[in-house]
């Protein structure tokens, strides 16, 4: 379906509804509509949730910079002329938060010069909207220009989903998984199985749409809804702004949903007609009846919904979540109590508010009704205040309407419309980086060193009210529904509950956002990438598989506990090389713990018995031809839709990914780029693996998708283990496999067509 026709759009979206409806013959959730409105074939076979893989043909693709690098490499190499879809390149992730925006912006614009020429370049020639450094981070922007009901969207980004806010299915996919979008592929992913979370009361107080996704991460875990798909519904849905939906859908990439989605109602048309879109706004409510579940589910959520879970907001706490992993859940009320038992660092050094989950004009208005407060007593705060607003629009406006001031009144720093600190982009300055401390941020993760390289910080996420009000007092141990603050002189003082406008009462402010539109002439524009370049480098493709069982397998790495993508590809500092897979290749799993000694980045070489860092090792196994594998325990590879989690071992040679579980998009990274995925099909296998061990995986030669694999350990002892591995490979991954890569399955079916 195309979207430069609202109207049409919305036609189309209710005449494949009633040819579903036909085929179905029952009621239907939201997610099911929107879902099978863009199956690539019309009508509607009875996909088993969580089992069946369906093909999809989404609307619009959607990049950030650091993403966008690795993904237009691979689209140039796919031999297309336009994006079949309308794609943007938001530049939010490479800009460093220091000293502020004033100095910060100027600072990235020139040293991430070469990479913002490649991708407007880029973007130019092959017609894509690219966002300017400065103009906002992705997520916000989308909500603000690109969001719509109903309609379905591809991100390089995991909190895509932040547009299910305003009813649409987002999604957070790799790289490659974007590039089959845009050259007009069907797209593929399993039929997502779907969570019914039914809110019912009101907010109110203290708490806020964050508190929502902060308690559902206590109840879910960071793997509870993994293939699945949050769907929002309830009377308590209508006390919720658009952008605090859209929160609580960001924040649902930490509990591994595939997405989220709330319904269209009277405030996404509010929303909608305020970002100038009154035109979707007037065809969504044409077909309203249809942007929500239909009302037999409703009545009877538990017949139609894989699980329901009911959220009384009237009864609902803030909370506070952490450290270390966003589903630690802490109610308010519980949390002193929690802080004093485990020992964690009681004073806050650092409270930073903004980030892609709460950046809204909503989001500061509120924030700055508690540093407002502050100010009439003559306060400070008690720790480094960091605010980073989400959009130009929204900082224009929040400086219009006095929003911003107050916090630098009261000593706090107004960052680039950017990312910065919630990934890793920020240059904290610290005296004692040995020592144990504390910061409260409105950020989605908190994984250890996540925002500023110390494993010593200890990083809890709450929303943008409690970070401020926390970072007033200066201690984690500060509740301000109970506690007091003392003024200049002396006295005693309650905050009041705080306040804000869901949308500026005197609207937006009209500035230029910072979007150039792609060239009518995209073929006479040239990209330009230096063979010397250390950010930017051509893709070679990978070799295809040989056909044969993958034998003598050196062990790499057993990774013990958490592993993300954070510990599998690092950000920070390593962003600047999102361009260059050999260079970005050097920080292969350096943050994973080693099993065997409890180290990070040392592991052993087996070709002369000492230890390097991963990466090195990786290397030398390749110069000898040697491949390898990586063993791993739950969820491997949470967080991030970083591809470059899944390009880097491929790149140094890694065959095989052996993990009790695999998290959602980075099982789809590794089957693109044609590593193996597989786990254990009995958990307790992993403990089998030894340091010395080479490795065999048995049953490749006749791979399908219900074929059963083997995996064989050698040990140094000349003893050998052998126990089942499981495998969800459809013929299409396996297909992916043969070739080497999806991108090389594509190229030669492009070649084909030729």
């Amino acid at each position: 379906m195309k979207i430069d026709n609202f109207d049409l759009f919305y036609q189309q979206f209710k005449q494949r509804l009633e040819k579903v409806r036909t085929e179905v013959q029952r009621p239907l959730t939201l997610a099911e509509k929107v879902l099978y409105v863009h199956l690539s074939a019309e009508g509607a076979p009875l996909f088993r949730r969580g089992i069946d893989y369906a093909t999809f043909l989404p609307d619009r693709v959607a990049m950030q910079d650091a993403t966008a690098q690795m993904a237009l490499l691979q689209f140039m190499n796919a031999g297309k002329r336009r994006t079949a879809v309308p794609s943007s390149v938001h530049c939010d992730h490479l800009i460093t938060a220091k000293a502020g925006a004033s100095v910060d912006l100027p600072q990235a614009l020139s040293s991430n010069d070469e990479v913002y020429h490649f991708l407007l370049q880029v973007c130019q020639k092959y017609g894509i909207d690219f966002w300017q450094p400065g103009a906002g981070i992705i997520h916000q922007v989308v909500l603000e220009n690109y969001a719509m009901p109903g309609a379905m969207m591809v991100g390089t980004d995991s909190h895509t989903p932040n547009a299910g806010g305003l009813g649409m299915i987002a999604i957070g996919v790799g790289g490659a998984d974007a590039v089959d979008v845009m050259v007009g592929m069907p797209w593929e992913l399993k039929m997502p199985q779907i969570i019914g979370v039914k809110l019912t009361g009101k907010l109110n107080g203290w708490v806020s749409p964050k508190d929502v996704i902060l308690k559902l991460a206590g109840i879910l875990t960071v793997k509870g809804a993994t293939n699945a798909i949050l769907e929002y519904f309830g009377d308590g849905v209508a006390s919720l702004s658009t952008t605090g939906r859209a929160t609580i859908c960001n924040m649902g990439a930490e509990v591994g949903a595939t997405t989220s989605i709330f319904p269209f109602d009277e405030k996404t048309a509010d929303f909608l007609k305020a970002t100038q879109r009154q035109g979707i706004a007037e065809a969504a409510k044409a077909i309203a009846s249809e942007l929500k579940a239909d009302d037999a589910v409703l009545h009877s959520p538990e017949q139609f919904y894989d699980q329901v879970i009911e959220i009384d907001l009237n009864q609902l706490e803030p909370y506070i979540n952490g450290p270390f992993t966003p589903d630690a859940a802490h109610p308010i009320s519980e949390f002193v109590r929690i802080v004093k038992e485990k020992g964690y660092p009681e004073e806050v050094e650092v409270g930073l508010i903004g980030s892609c989950t709460n950046s809204s004009y909503e989001d500061l208005s509120r924030a700055a009704s508690v540093a407002r407060q502050a100010m009439q007593a003559n306060l400070k705060t008690a720790a480094q205040f960091i605010v980073s607003p989400g959009s130009e629009q929204v900082r224009a406006t929040a400086e219009r309407d006095g929003l911003l001031a107050p916090f630098e009144q009261f000593g706090g720093v107004i960052m680039a419309n950017a990312c910065g600190p919630c990934i890793g982009q920020w240059k904290r300055q610290t005296n004692e980086p040995e020592k144990k401390n504390s910061i409260v941020s409105s950020f989605n993760r908190n994984f250890a060193k996540r925002a500023d390289g110390n494993p010593n910080t200890y990083h809890f996420v709450t929303s943008p009210v409690l970070v401020t009000a926390l970072t007033l007092a200066g201690r984690l141990t500060f509740n301000p529904m109970t506690d007091s603050l003392k003024d200049q002189n002396g006295n005693s003082m309650r905050l009041v509950e705080p306040i804000g406008s869901e949308l500026p009462e005197n609207g937006f402010q009209q500035v230029d956002k910072g979007c150039l539109l792609p060239s009518d002439e995209g073929d006479a524009v040239s990209v330009e990438i230096h063979p010397d370049s250390q950010r930017l480098q051509i893709l070679q493709p990978f070799d295809s598989w040989d056909g044969n069982d993958l034998l003598g397998l050196r062990l790499l790495i057993k990774t013990q506990g958490k592993c993300t993508t954070d510990h599998i590809s690092m950000a920070g500092e390593w962003l600047r090389f999102r361009g260059h897979l050999a260079n970005i290749s050097k920080n292969l799993l350096m943050g994973a713990v080693n099993s065997f000694n409890g180290k990070t980045n040392h592991v052993l070489n087996p070709l002369n018995g000492e230890y390097d860092h991963v990466s090195s090792v990786a290397g030398a196994l390749k110069i000898k031809d040697l491949s390898s594998i990586v063993v791993a325990e739950d969820n491997y590879g949470e967080g991030s839709s970083r591809e470059h989690a899944a390009m880097e071992p491929r790149y140094l040679g890694v065959k095989v990914i052996l993990a009790k579980s695999f998290a959602r998009i980075h099982e789809t990274n590794l089957k693109k780029q044609g590593v193996l995925a597989i786990t254990f099909a009995n958990a307790t296998d992993y403990d089998k693996v030894q340091e010395n061990d080479t490795i065999d995986v048995l049953g490749l030669s006749e791979f399908t998708p219900t074929q059963t694999l083997y995996v064989r350990l050698h040990h140094k002892d000349g003893t050998s283990d052998k126990f089942r591995a499981v495998h969800t490979y459809n013929q299409e991954q396996i297909d992916w496999f043969k070739a080497g890569s999806a991108l090389n399955k594509l190229k030669s079916e492009t070649a084909t067509e030729a």
